[in-house]
Parts: structure tokens; sequence; C-alpha cells
């Protein structure tokens, strides 16, 4: 997952009023130490649903095939350099290609 470089950490002021929903929430109390001590594996709390996998569902598009080649470094490192999703660029760059011949 890509980091965020414009986090900014809560003022205090913003700090004091997010604990305070947080003490003023009923339904989701804040956890304490001794909730943390008492707490159990998944497996042994809830075993059914510990051990229930999700499975992905049917492609509702033919599925791309995983490959392997040799390019030349440079090569490699300008597509890269075109930032997140180069590899979908690049699968498009070589249909392109095919379409051309």
């Amino acid at each position: 997952m890509p980091r965020k470089p414009d986090f900014f950490m809560p003022t205090e002021d913003e700090d004091a009023r997010i604990n305070q929903g947080i003490a003023s929430d009923p339904d989701n109390p804040e956890l304490t130490e001794a909730d943390f001590r008492a707490a159990q594996p998944a497996q042994s709390a809830l075993p059914v649903l510990a051990s229930a996998r999700r499975v992905r569902g049917p492609q509702k598009a033919p599925t791309k095939m995983l490959v392997s080649m040799r390019l030349d470094e440079d090569v490699l490192a300008a597509w890269r350099a075109t930032g997140p999703g180069w590899q979908t660029r690049v699968n498009e760059e070589l249909r392109r290609a095919l379409e051309r011949r």
C-alpha cells in the first residue's frame, strides 16, 4: 500500500476530542490492559469463524497468466519509472503491438 505523505498527527485539541468521542461511545469502549490480557486467539474463541476460508469467486473475464521473461535493466527501469500500474501499461502496449502486426 502506498504511504500517505500528507498524513498529519492530530493536535492536542483534536486528540482530546477524539478521546472524548471514544470515551462517550458505550457500544465501542476503549480496550484496557485487562481486556488485552483476557483476549483469546480467534481459533479458540470462534473456531467456526476462524476456520472459514474466504475463497475468491469465479473470474468474470479470462485470467491473466503469470510469465517470466528476461528484460534489459534499462527497459525495466523505464517502465517502473512510469509509476504504479506499469505492468498493466506494458500489457496494453504489447496488445497494441500485436494489433499492428
